[in-house]
C-alpha cells in the first residue's frame, strides 16, 4: 500500500535537512553578502592564548581556518553551490540517459549485447581522473586570469560531469527497460495491437518511475563523491584561484564550495583537524540525508526497505555462489574417488 512520502519520517528528515541547509546558504548571502567572521587570536588577561586556526568554541562551533575565518560561515556560503550543482548534474544524467535507454531496451534489443560490451569498458576507467584532465583547462586559473566567467565554468563543469556518466547510465537503464519489455503485461499489450510508442509511455515509464527516483538520489551521492575527488586534486567547483606571486598562497576555492574547503586545507589534518573535517562532515551528512530520502521514498511507495533489500540480495547471491562452489568441489571429489576406486 502506497503512502505519501511526506508522511514518512526518514524522507522528511532528509529533505528538511538539505532544504534548510540551502535556505540558510541563500539567507547568509542576502544578509551578510558572503562576508565571513574573522578571529585572529583569543586572549586572556591581555595575553594571547590561542591564534588561528582556532579550535571549535561556543561562538565558533566548527573553529576557524588558518586565516581566522569562521568555518561555519564558509560552509554556509558554499552549501548552495555544492548541493544545487549536484542536484542539477544528477537530474541531467537521468533525463538524458532515459530516452537513450528506452531506445536501447525496445528498438535495439538485437544489439544489446554488443552495446553493453562496449559500454562496460567504462566501468574500469576512473571517471574522476578523466574529469580531472577534461576540467583542468577550465577550472585551473591561468597566469593571466580566467578567460571565462564563473557562470560559464559552472555550465562547462555540469556538462562534462553529466556526459561522462550518460553511457553507463544509459546501458543500466536500457537493461531495466529490456526486462520490463519482456513482462507478460507488455506482451498482452502487444497482442492487443499497442505500438512501441504507446507501450513506452503507458507501461514502461510508469513501471520505471520508482527506480528513476532512486537512481536520481544515487547520482546525487556519486556527484558529491566526484566533487571530493576533484577537490583533493585541487580542482574546485567554479574555479581554482591560483596565486602566481614569488611566495604563492595555496590554491583556493573562489566560491567556498565544500570540495574546495577540503582541497585547500587537507594539509592541516594533523595540526588542526577541524579545518578539513568540517567540510568532510557536511559532505557525509548531505549524502546521509539523500540516503534517508531514498530509503523513505522506497518504504512509502513499496513498503520494504531499499538498503536492506540490496543487502539481502547481495547476501543471497554470495550464499548461492558459495553453495555452487561447494557442489562443484563435492562433484570433483566424488569423481576423483570414483576414478581411484575404478583404477
Amino acid at each position: 500500500m502506497k503512502r505519501s512520502i511526506w508522511k514518512n519520517p526518514m524522507f522528511l528528515s532528509g529533505f528538511l535537512y538539505l532544504f534548510l541547509l540551502i535556505l540558510a546558504s541563500f539567507l547568509y548571502t542576502i544578509l551578510w553578502d558572503d562576508e565571513v567572521r574573522r578571529l585572529y587570536f583569543i586572549s586572556e588577561n591581555g595575553f594571547p592564548v590561542e591564534s588561528a586556526p582556532i579550535s571549535p568554541k561556543w561562538n565558533y562551533p566548527f573553529g576557524t581556518d588558518p586565516l581566522g575565518l569562521d568555518m561555519l560561515g564558509k560552509i554556509l556560503i558554499g552549501a548552495k553551490y555544492t548541493l544545487i550543482l549536484s542536484f542539477i548534474i544528477a537530474f541531467l544524467r537521468v533525463v538524458i540517459s532515459l530516452p537513450i535507454a528506452l531506445v536501447l531496451g525496445t528498438y535495439l534489443q538485437r544489439f544489446k549485447k554488443s552495446i553493453n560490451g562496449t559500454i562496460d569498458s567504462f566501468h574500469y576507467i576512473p571517471l574522476s581522473i578523466i574529469a580531472y584532465f577534461l576540467l583542468h583547462p577550465v577550472l585551473w586559473e591561468p597566469f593571466n586570469g580566467f578567460p571565462t566567467t564563473m557562470t560559464e565554468r559552472f555550465i562547462i563543469e555540469i556538462l562534462i560531469l553529466t556526459v561522462l556518466i550518460v553511457p553507463i547510465l544509459s546501458s543500466l537503464l536500457g537493461n531495466e527497460v529490456s526486462m520490463v519489455y519482456k513482462e507478460e503485461f507488455i506482451l498482452s499489450a502487444k497482442v492487443l495491437g499497442a505500438s512501441k510508442f504507446r507501450i513506452i509511455f503507458k507501461h514502461i515509464l510508469p513501471s520505471l518511475k520508482d527506480k528513476l527516483v532512486v537512481l536520481f538520489g544515487q547520482q546525487i551521492m556519486q556527484t558529491l563523491v566526484i566533487f571530493i575527488h576533484l577537490g583533493l586534486l585541487k580542482l574546485f567547483v567554479g574555479g581554482t584561484d591560483v596565486d602566481y606571486s614569488f611566495v604563492p598562497d595555496p590554491p583556493q576555492s573562489s566560491t567556498n564550495e565544500w570540495s574546495g574547503l577540503i582541497g585547500d586545507s587537507f594539509r592541516y589534518l594533523q595540526g588542526a583537524p577541524w579545518v578539513p573535517l568540517t567540510p568532510i562532515l557536511f559532505f557525509a551528512s548531505a549524502m546521509f540525508a539523500v540516503a534517508l530520502m531514498i530509503e523513505g521514498y522506497v518504504r512509502a511507495t513499496s513498503g520494504h526497505s531499499h538498503f536492506y533489500k540490496k543487502f539481502r540480495e547481495k547476501y543471497n547471491g554470495e550464499a548461492v555462489e558459495k553453495k555452487d562452489e561447494l557442489k562443484a568441489a563435492d562433484f570433483k571429489r566424488v569423481r576423483s574417488e570414483g576414478e581411484t576406486f575404478g583404477g
